[in-house]
């Protein structure tokens, strides 16, 4: 549409609007966007609180720290030279993993408590949607351990103790890494329950955490029970 009179005149603001809905993605200023999701999202999350800071050291280091110490232990076996059996070994890292975990929960609770909750997020279907995540990840949590065993789920294959055969009975038959899915559903269902966006992202921190740890656990318990069929087949 032109401007009226004048056939030579430039398009007036109301035809470019016609032309390009909303005056177009051009005239969006993303860095003022940026600005004010950032802005928002500060509002809910202080990545300088020292309860933040704590959470955030709690999940990255739980899997590093027992990743290294496995690895640590698979290649010397000093820690069951130490306890004079690879079980005692094996129990004396549970506890410190459980210790840990303990830790961690706590410090992404007291993350979340220090800042204010969403109110969008504090609703009945919110909280029926958190205690269903709970539900789900404790289910998971709970029969991947009764499936694996005692030294099966704490890494009981790193000290020499190995099962027969993979196991493949639920929840290992519906979902690959059961325990640590579970384990994030049971975050993601906790901060949903408490309306916290900072219990959301640092869940968002807990699964990124899982999947780095599972880069390298899976390719080495696979190499630790080739190594295994490997030695069982020159035996016969």
């Amino acid at each position: 549409m032109k401007g009226s009179g004048d056939q030579g005149s430039e398009p007036t603001s109301s035809s470019v609007a016609g032309t390009d809905c909303c005056g177009g993605l051009g005239n969006i200023d993303f860095r003022q966007a940026d600005f004010c999701v950032m802005t928002w999202l500060l509002g809910y999350v202080d990545p300088l609180d020292p309860s933040f800071v704590a959470a955030v050291l709690t999940i990255v280091f739980n899997p590093l720290y027992w990743n290294v110490v496995a690895r640590w232990e698979h290649k010397t076996r000093k820690l069951s030279r130490a306890f004079g059996s690879p079980y005692l070994a094996c129990y004396s890292l549970s506890i410190t993993i459980l210790l840990l975990n303990f830790l961690r929960s706590h410090c992404f609770t007291q993350a979340m408590l220090s800042r204010p909750k969403m109110e969008s997020l504090d609703t009945p279907a919110a909280h029926c949607l958190g205690l269903t995540l709970l539900g789900v990840g404790i289910v998971l949590v709970l029969s991947s351990f009764f499936a694996l065993g005692f030294t099966g789920t704490f890494l009981g294959d790193y000290f020499g103790i190995l099962k027969e055969a993979r196991v493949t009975v639920f929840p290992f038959s519906v979902l690959d890494n059961p325990m640590y899915w579970g384990s994030t559903a049971n975050y993601l269902g906790w901060a949903i329950l408490h309306a916290s966006p900072t219990g959301l992202l640092l869940t968002v921190l807990v699964a990124l955490t899982y999947m780095v740890a599972l880069l390298y656990e899976e390719p080495f318990t696979a190499e630790i029970y080739r190594q295994k069929a490997s030695g069982a087949h020159k035996r016969s």
